[in-house]
């Protein structure tokens, strides 16, 4: 059986609770080589989770020889350099969330990606749950109709990371770091990028393009700092490619006890509503029908494994591809264009709407 060779670059917080254990878990799988720039951390991750190279240089790993794929889980200030590496040596990519820094950066590595015939995949959790992937094909089967406006509202108890006020991560998973961030992974802007809007709004926004194939056109934001020097406070208003309407608030600032993720999809014969922290979706037509999809099991709710376990279905079989580069490129463009315009506080126009609506 062909088993697909992976490395990670950025072996730290994410990739050991996420990506390492989701590629060990695959029989058409190998784990062949872990990154981190501490000697020891690498060598301990490659011991503990059966690496074959503890290495501690990008180009160290990137020049093993007989990979297929790396799997790119550092921060965001060197997404790009690293994902283009692997690529220019012919490797397929899995990157993590935000993509880039800058939308040209995205638009480079898709362009890179697809010349050269390789899988590029971001990673959005939420784009393989089974609620999300029938929300999709129901948008794209035209059953909602032409979609009008979406209101979507996502929250996740992350302020204080972001603040630097602390380095643990509380998604509740019910499964502990293997190790912690590093202090200023999430908070220092010249690290992260930024705070919510780079580290969740992020995944919002490319939920949009998933759910509708649609691209952002027009975005105008506002962003409260809290006191700190990232974003903690993001609200949106938005146009997509055909013209419908998007709201989108996200926060970090919230209890642990309560999240929210609700997207709401508007189209012209009916709509969607979704709660993905809760696992729930209901459709409701014009005529009154209403629908209520069976529940999402909790282990089904945010299945962190799914990126990297598509990573390898998709080197296989490169149409199994479930979040491709294209997703993150649009989630930067909104992501950049909000930041342009809280900082200008002028709507900032990416491309004309295809097809003006009332």
């Amino acid at each position: 059986m062909k088993k697909v060779s992976v490395g990670v670059i950025g072996a730290g917080f994410w990739a050991t609770f996420a990506h390492l254990p989701a590629i060990k878990s695959r029989a058409d799988a190998e784990l062949s080589a872990v990154q981190s720039r501490d000697r020891n951390k690498a060598e301990g991750i490659a011991r503990d989770f059966g690496a074959a190279h503890a290495c501690t240089r990008v180009d160290e790993l990137l020049a093993l020889p007989g990979l297929d794929a790396v799997i790119v889980s550092s921060t965001p200030n060197v997404h790009y350099a690293q994902a283009k590496a692997a690529l220019e040596k012919g490797l397929h990519v899995l990157l993590e969330k935000p993509m880039t820094i800058t939308p040209a950066e995205a638009a480079e590595l898709v362009t890179l990606a697809a010349a050269k015939n390789l899988q590029l995949l971001i990673s959005c959790p939420w784009h393989f749950t089974r609620h999300g992937i029938e929300a999709r094909r129901l948008i794209h089967a035209g059953e909602l109709g032409e979609i009008k406006m979406i209101s979507s509202l996502m929250t996740n108890p992350i302020g204080r990371l972001l603040k630097g006020l602390e380095t643990a991560v509380h998604h509740g998973l019910g499964k502990a770091a293997y190790v912690e961030p590093r202090t200023g992974s999430y908070n220092d802007p010249a690290v992260a990028g930024g705070g919510q809007i780079y580290c969740q709004v992020s995944h919002a926004a490319a939920y949009l393009t998933f759910l509708t194939g649609l691209r952002p056109a027009e975005v105008f934001a506002h962003m409260n700092f809290d006191g700190s020097p990232n974003d903690i406070y993001d609200a949106l208003a938005m146009r997509l490619e055909n013209g419908a309407l998007v709201t989108l608030a996200s926060t970090g600032a919230t209890p642990k006890a309560e999240r929210n993720y609700e997207v709401r999809v508007y189209g012209s014969r009916g709509l969607l509503l979704l709660e993905l922290w809760k696992g729930t979706m209901t459709r409701i037509g014009f005529d009154d029908v209403r629908t209520e999809y069976p529940p999402l099991e909790s282990a089904e709710i945010y299945p962190f494994q799914a990126p990297a376990l598509n990573l390898v279905e998709s080197v296989l079989e490169p149409e199994r591809n479930g979040s491709p580069g294209t997703f993150g490129l649009a989630a930067m463009e909104t992501i950049a264009a909000a930041c342009e315009s809280a900082r200008t506080a002028r709507n900032v126009v990416l491309r004309p709407v295809r097809t003006a609506t009332a």
